[in-house]
């Protein structure tokens, strides 16, 4: 293991279920250019699945209670969201709050409609340039 890697933990495949974590053992999670690589869709015989709702599912079950979920993102309007063959999963400054977040009158998250179960709640999201930084808090 590389030494600056010693306190980093790294989950390979995200599109098949449960990652490899006890609940609620990480204050917090990261994301840096991961997001927009999770397939929100993925259809097979055995069913539709939705790998994306998913992962939020499984990153809000591995925080503790008021731990934090920060994502960097290349998000739309920006090319760099698109232009990108690998990039399957498109966020704009919208997918967070209505979809993970629960809003200002506690109304559960959108995403719930899709299995989502969690309820995160959005500290602060900003863009720079191509980025979308979104910093949110397990409920």
């Amino acid at each position: 293991m590389r030494e600056d890697l010693e306190n980093d933990i790294v989950a390979m495949d995200l599109c098949s279920g449960a990652l490899p974590f006890a609940n609620e053992k990480f204050e917090y999670v990261t994301a840096h250019d991961l997001i927009e690589h999770i397939p929100r869709i993925m259809v097979s015989p055995t069913g539709t699945k939705f790998p994306f709702v998913t992962l939020m599912n499984e990153i809000h079950r591995v925080l503790i209670k008021g731990g934090y979920f920060f994502s960097q993102t290349p998000a739309y309007p920006a090319l760099e969201a698109f232009q990108d063959p690998t990039h399957v999963n498109f966020i704009t400054a919208n997918t967070f709050p209505k979809y993970f977040c629960s809003d200002q009158e506690g109304k559960a998250p959108a995403a719930e409609m899709y299995g989502f179960q969690g309820k995160f709640q959005m500290v602060k999201q900003e863009r720079s340039l191509c980025w979308l930084f979104s910093l949110m808090r397990k409920a």
